[in-house]
């Protein structure tokens, strides 16, 4: 995708149809989602304090999960399970959802364990997932949403540079009720 003829859309056609190889930092893999991971991805969903702010909800059975996997597989977002490199233990999962191609631009998302909050590792898989949207998928921007009671998604989205462009009113159906969103984002430029 670094070929300037390529398109915006063909370089996420072309992403899909390839077998992907990790994107790596210091301490963690990103890796392409696979049916091996349905077990894990429904172990994070079910988990309260994550389903806090998540609006999928907690998942009645494996089912459900499957049915959720499925449909993201069918989708043009890409997502990826975060590892841990030297123990290859699942910290959660980061996404890149692609906006419409004209615009250039996609929206993060991201969930982890708790078992692995407070680690840095939200910052680290985010910051790749930046990097690799404007370096090899040629995004111009790249957003993020958070429930304005979510602070710990607030520090990490400031820590990788996303400035907050916004507040959107009851935005977000939570199970405790309609919540505020703040609306983040990071230009290739900044």
């Amino acid at each position: 995708c670094r070929n300037p003829d390529r398109t915006y859309r063909g370089c996420f056609l072309l992403f899909l149809n390839l077998t992907m190889t990790a994107i790596t930092s210091e301490r963690l893999s990103l890796i392409s989602i696979s049916s091996f991971d349905i077990l894990n991805i429904h172990k994070l969903h079910s988990l309260p304090n994550v389903d806090r702010f998540n609006t999928l909800g907690i998942p009645e059975n494996l089912k459900e999960t499957e049915k959720i996997f499925a449909m993201w597989l069918r989708g043009n977002d890409l997502i990826f399970k975060i590892e841990l490199k030297k123990e290859k233990s699942f910290v959660g999962l980061i996404a890149l959802k692609p906006g419409s191609p004209k615009f250039q631009k996609a929206e993060v998302w991201y969930k982890l364990h708790p078992d692995f909050w407070n680690k840095g590792y939200a910052t680290e898989a985010l910051k790749k997932i930046v990097q690799y949207g404007f370096k090899e998928l040629r995004l111009h921007r790249i957003e993020a949403g958070c429930a304005v009671e979510n602070f710990g998604s607030i520090k990490v989205l400031e820590k990788v540079g996303m400035k907050k462009e916004g507040r959107k009113r009851k935005s977000l159906p939570l199970k405790s009720g309609w919540s505020d969103s703040f609306e983040y984002a990071i230009l290739s430029t900044d």
